[in-house]
């Protein structure tokens, strides 16, 4: 029977300003990245997203990004491999620390953003971050969608889980499209379904120019501050199901 994970990116909000619905997106996914509080969260929203993530028997994963609460860690910024460095083992390791002591453990871990963007761009980077997860555990796994943080994983001999999108267009080189393109996002659930069973199945997905791009599918992104995203998520659970694709933690 073939099996996907579905993660989404959840413990966005701050303060008193919510953003998403995590608590009901929760019942839908089986892994969780948390915002760690540099590009969205705070530490009382890590705390209550970890918390729900365990009673839910969901996976914790840590979801770093640039800090720039601002921009929502979607902005680049220019940052050294050192800085890159100590702002993952500082994200990654906070989070970890609510998992543990709510009697969790963090399963994996994945940038956000401008971030991973960032890693695609630049070798280094990437390496970077990948230094990062394994000098805090080299056991946790890293999920991955470009080949740059790839290698750098696999380089480290850390678990590189590969990482396909229900809700985004793709390019010819198998990246996603730039949100600042048009048809970036997709928003018919309809035409997402077709893409996401075409992935897992198929093992490719289908550019915006048309052509078909080989991809790995071992989890499935869904971006919980997306408009609709319960619906959508709601949706896809049970168009997988009834394709015979088993929802579950890598």
């Amino acid at each position: 029977m073939p099996s996907i994970d579905i993660n989404c990116d959840m413990g966005e909000s701050f303060g008193p300003w919510v953003m998403g619905q995590d608590l009901e997106l929760l019942g839908q996914v089986s892994s969780a990245n948390i915002a760690c509080g540099f590009h969205a969260g705070d530490p009382t929203v890590m705390l209550t997203t970890v918390r729900a993530a365990i009673a839910a028997n969901v996976a914790i994963g840590a979801h770093p990004g640039l800090p720039d609460l601002q921009g929502f860690g979607r902005r680049a910024m220019a940052m050294t491999p050192e800085e890159v460095y100590a702002l993952v083992i500082y994200q990654a390791g906070a989070l970890q620390a609510f998992a543990k002591s709510q009697g969790g453990r963090l399963h994996h871990v994945k940038t956000h953003g401008a971030l991973y963007n960032m890693t695609a761009r630049d070798p280094a980077l990437a390496d970077a971050v990948a230094q990062a997860v394994y000098d805090l555990d080299p056991t946790l796994p890293i999920y991955v969608a470009n080949a740059a943080i790839a290698k750098a994983a696999r380089d480290k001999s850390l678990t590189t889980i590969f990482e396909v999108y229900a809700d985004r267009s793709y390019q010819d080189d198998g990246t996603l499209t730039p949100r600042s393109q048009p048809h970036a996002m997709i928003e018919d659930v309809n035409q997402s379904i077709a893409q996401v069973i075409r992935m897992i199945k198929e093992g490719v997905v289908r550019a915006l120019s048309g052509k078909d791009v080989p991809v790995t599918a071992d989890t499935l992104c869904i971006h919980g501050d997306q408009p609709g995203a319960l619906a959508f998520a709601r949706s896809i659970r049970a168009a997988l199901r009834e394709e015979g694709i088993e929802i579950r933690t890598i």
